[in-house]
């Protein structure tokens, strides 16, 4: 038979099949491109500091030289344990294996909040959010590390600052009545002063003239 159709077991010379093309694209269906991780869009889910924060600590801890793992293995212990949490009132810090160690600053107690990069947290991507009460201390009461975008974070904490300020200013401040509130000012306050410098005068006068008297 002289037929086109080919013996069995004969290799097939022809072209390949085109069903399904390969053009050399890799596979983007879950890329891997070690970018930073998502922002988050609420600051309340923030829990843990970004992994860049333990890479920032093994290349800071290498200028130690001889005392490289003096220095590390206490910061990979501190990221390991690292938490924050961020609620209705206010904001905490804790982190330590043995000895925890935890902070906690209510909204109405923070004064100021400072935005920190040097240039090793540049190069990772990072900063840190130092927040200031008004304890009178030079140093920052909470270090807020490993944040990849601290404007976001700033601005929450600074809008739940206001509404702390505001409920404070409604209640009177301090828990105090506006009415009651010893340290208010205006003509209330000046005649409640006014009252107590006569009462201290009409005593002085009493004690003189009893003394008089004698």
């Amino acid at each position: 038979m002289t037929g086109d159709t080919p013996r069995p077991g004969a290799p097939h010379t022809g072209a390949p099949d085109t069903g399904t093309p390969h053009t050399g694209a890799p596979d983007t269906g879950t890329p891997h491109t070690g970018a930073p991780l998502p922002e988050v869009d609420d600051p309340r889910t923030l829990e843990r500091p970004d992994p860049a924060l333990l890479r920032y600590y093994f290349v800071t801890s290498l200028f130690g030289f001889v005392f490289f793992p003096l220095i590390y293995i206490p910061l990979w212990f501190r990221y390991q344990t690292l938490r924050y949490r961020f609620d209705e009132e206010g904001v905490s810090m804790a982190y330590g294996r043995f000895f925890q160690k935890e902070t906690y600053l209510t909204y109405r107690r923070i004064q100021d909040i400072q935005v920190t990069r040097g240039f090793l947290q540049r190069r990772f991507g990072l900063a840190v959010l130092e927040l200031q009460t008004a304890s009178g201390s030079s140093e920052s009461e909470m270090k807020i590390e490993g944040i990849r975008n601290p404007e976001r974070l700033r601005d929450f904490l600074y809008e739940r600052m206001r509404g702390a300020a505001d409920e404070e200013g409604e209640g009177g401040g301090g828990g105090y009545p506006l009415r009651d509130n010893p340290l208010q000012s205006g003509p209330d306050a000046g005649d409640e002063a006014l009252r107590l410098l006569r009462e201290i005068r009409d005593g002085l006068q009493a004690l003189g003239e009893g003394r008089g008297s004698r």
